[in-house]
């Protein structure tokens, strides 16, 4: 049986509930049960014990992030998390430090992931228009796509070995929302890449 982490990166705050990230973690996780994934989760509403996080990462073939885009990154409390869960996982758990050693310092920094064969999807909910992503006339992104914004959370992953399921975003979500067409879009990438 395939096993699955959902992690819900989104923490409420005065400006959102993180209601659409929820309904989104709930959907992946009914999605991937009803294709007979064993789940864990981890919702960042609730404190976490570090060796217990490292676990569920070492057992999952897949880790599903659902997060809001704050500032062009994870909200804090993901950081937060980040900070303390996979720092620790430095120790061998997610990686073997930074691949490289004292005696070699010339290795390929970064290469010394333990996660080899676990992959990871990103989704995604934002503000921003899918406009102004990938058109170089756009003003803040300047031709960039949704990875390119993400790249550091993609490295961050790939620090451990991970490797990526194309990334799903709900774009527009405060001013223009289209939520009955993003479950369906979300749905359609699901059954694509699981």
């Amino acid at each position: 049986m395939p096993k699955a982490l959902v992690i819900n990166a989104h923490h409420p705050s005065d400006f959102s509930s993180g209601r659409l990230n929820r309904t989104l973690a709930e959907k992946a996780s009914k999605f991937l049960e009803e294709k007979n994934y064993e789940l864990r989760h981890t919702d960042m509403l609730q404190d976490w014990d570090t060796p217990t996080e490292l676990e569920k990462h070492q057992w999952a073939d897949v880790v599903f992030l659902q997060s809001p885009v704050n500032w062009m990154c994870v909200p804090w409390r993901f950081k937060q998390y980040m900070d303390d869960v996979y720092s620790a996982g430095m120790a061998g758990q997610l990686c073997d430090g930074d691949g490289r050693s004292r005696s070699d310092s010339s290795k390929q920094y970064g290469s010394g992931g333990t996660l080899a064969g676990t992959r990871y999807m990103m989704s995604l909910t934002l503000n921003a228009p899918a406009e102004a992503f990938d058109d170089p006339d756009q003003f803040l992104f300047q031709g960039k796509s949704i990875d390119d914004l993400f790249f550091p959370m993609h490295m961050n992953f790939r620090f451990f070995a991970m490797e990526p399921l194309p990334t799903f975003a709900c774009f527009d979500v405060l001013k223009n929302p289209n939520i009955e067409s993003d479950f369906q879009r979300f749905h359609e990438h699901l059954s694509t890449h699981f």
